[in-house]
């Protein structure tokens, strides 16, 4: 691996590689979802305390200061709208314009098992080959297809077939048995934070999936739909970084006595 590339994975991962990804790229076929109505104004507060940010070129240009010292994992795919299929997507932003914006890595979904798998993945390898030509890496998100369940049979095979096109990391959710999905896949694996969920839900997912493994967390609406969104996104980082439980982690959100919390490193 070059030294580009393994830079700009230093700036997702950190230098203990692990993640807390704040994702903020629902708009990309959700449209204004809730508490992403002003990007900049729910952004800003939680940039300083995130290793790196999902989301697309736009919200990127016009919502992120150029000053930002987080990693940036651009959203690269589209096409469908939660109105439609949402497995036909297609590449949608040229590595040129990746390279301009000076990301640290860039991201699609693969839709395995769903109409439009295919095309998914032929795009990741083909994003893969760019990657390789300009130190770029790629995160695959393995989208769940309509009539395939989120256990670890499913997902397994979606994060292997990810790694065998060639992905750096993939981001996938949790499940029952996870340390069969890591056993089976041989980049790091991400776990997506899902649907809001209460709180303590939300911490026990996250204490669950880096215990079993998974080298972070890419949580969007549980962090920026909570009722105190910093207080949350300092609570994920105590869990990922600092190893605390999710009932200490749960004291740091609610603003009692917290666990020591490092800094973000770069």
């Amino acid at each position: 691996m070059d030294w580009g590339m393994s830079n700009r994975l230093a700036r997702i991962l950190g230098r203990d590689g692990r993640a807390v990804m704040l994702a903020v790229d629902h708009g990309y076929f959700m449209g204004p979802t809730s508490g992403l109505e002003e990007p900049r104004r729910t952004i800003a507060p939680m940039l300083p305390l995130a290793d790196s940010i999902m989301l697309t070129r736009g919200v990127l240009r016009t919502s992120v200061e150029p000053s930002v010292r987080a990693g940036v994992v651009l959203r690269v795919s589209g096409g469908a709208s939660i109105l439609r299929e949402l497995s036909n997507e297609d590449v949608t932003v040229g590595m040129e314009d990746a390279l301009r914006l000076g990301v640290s890595g860039i991201a699609l979904s693969i839709f395995v098992g769903a109409e439009f798998e295919k095309q998914t993945l032929v795009s990741l390898a083909r994003l893969v080959d760019e990657g390789q030509r300009f130190g770029m890496p790629v995160l695959a998100v393995t989208a769940v297809g309509k009539d395939m369940a989120r256990d670890a049979r499913y997902l397994g095979l979606a994060c292997r077939i990810a790694a065998e096109q060639g992905a750096h990391l993939v981001k996938t959710y949790y499940c029952e048995d996870f340390e069969s999905v890591v056993r089976s896949c041989p980049i790091p694996i991400i776990v997506a934070g899902g649907k809001k969920t209460p709180e303590r839900e939300a911490l026990d997912l996250t204490w669950n999936a880096v215990s079993h493994g998974a080298v972070g967390v890419d949580m969007g609406r549980n962090i920026f739909q909570s009722s105190s969104p910093v207080g949350m996104i300092r609570a994920v980082r105590a869990i990922v970084h600092d190893q605390a439980s999710a009932e200490d982690a749960l004291g740091v959100f609610e603003g009692g006595a917290r666990p020591e919390l490092r800094p973000v490193e770069r």
